[in-house]
Formats: structure tokens, C-alpha cells, sequence
């Protein structure tokens, strides 16, 4: 999944015990957060904040990701995750290139800054969504 980072880099980052960690080579596409009750129940309640990233600016630099796909779901996404700690990294979709990596996983995640806010509909009544940044009742279709 991608290549190893170039001497431009746009963050490092990894899960909770350490065993796994990735570069970025490229800048975030989109940053938000998701609403959906998938992200809920991966995020322990709350929504997933996310930025969206190019497969080819993405690395593994070391440890190996453990995956799972719901088999029961038709176009399941594949989640990856620390199998020492559990720590969710990265999402990727059938229906996209672009991956889904979790802001919680930067080393430096004080950078993020949400534009989008998806999936709203499934929002919790104790959901907060910053001031200006655009909510969509579900994910937008691209054009």
C-alpha cells in the first residue's frame, strides 16, 4: 500500500503501542469527520475524524497491519488495526482509491482542521460539529 516516504513529508504517525507506524508523503485530500454508526462503534460513540489520503503517499515503515471486512455486508470496507492493541489506523472502501486514515493515529494531529462533517444523519444528539465546517446527511457523491 503506497511507497516509502519522500524527503517531502507530510507526517508521521502510528497506533498506541507502537507496533505498527506510517509516513505520508503527500498532503491530507479532505479532512472531516464521520457520523455513521460504523465510525461510532469503532470510535467507542464518538465520530471518526478522518483526512482522506492517495494511496501512493501512504507507507507502512513498520509493524504489519491485522485487517477485517464485515463478511455479511455487501461492499464491506477493509479496517485496518494494530493486532497487539487494537489501534484502528486506516480505512479503505471499495468504491474509492483514496484511504481513510484516523486522526487520532498522527503524531501530530493538532494539524488536523475538519471541512466536512458526513453521514449526519446517524449523528448522537451529543455529537458537536465546529462552526463552519459543511455537514452532509450521508457521504456526497463525487462528479
Amino acid at each position: 500500500m503506497g511507497h516509502q516516504a519522500t524527503e517531502k513529508d507530510h507526517g508521521t504517525g502510528g497506533c498506541y503501542c507502537g507496533a505498527l507506524r506510517y509516513a505520508l508523503s503527500g498532503p491530507a485530500l479532505i479532512m472531516g469527520q464521520c457520523h455513521c454508526r460504523a465510525c461510532q462503534h469503532v470510535a467507542g460513540g464518538a465520530p471518526q475524524y478522518f483526512q482522506l489520503v492517495a494511496p501512493e503517499t501512504f507507507s507502512w515503515t513498520s509493524g504489519t497491519p491485522q485487517s477485517f471486512e464485515r463478511p455479511d455486508l455487501p461492499n464491506a470496507v477493509t479496517r485496518f488495526f494494530c493486532a497487539t492493541c487494537g489501534t484502528h489506523v486506516l480505512t479503505q472502501r471499495q468504491d474509492q482509491a483514496e484511504l481513510v486514515l484516523k486522526v487520532g493515529t498522527l503524531d501530530a494531529p493538532g494539524d488536523f482542521h475538519p471541512r466536512v462533517a458526513l453521514c449526519h444523519a446517524q449523528a448522537q444528539p451529543f455529537h458537536l460539529v465546529a462552526d463552519g465546517v459543511t455537514v452532509f446527511d450521508d457521504i456526497p457523491q463525487r462528479g
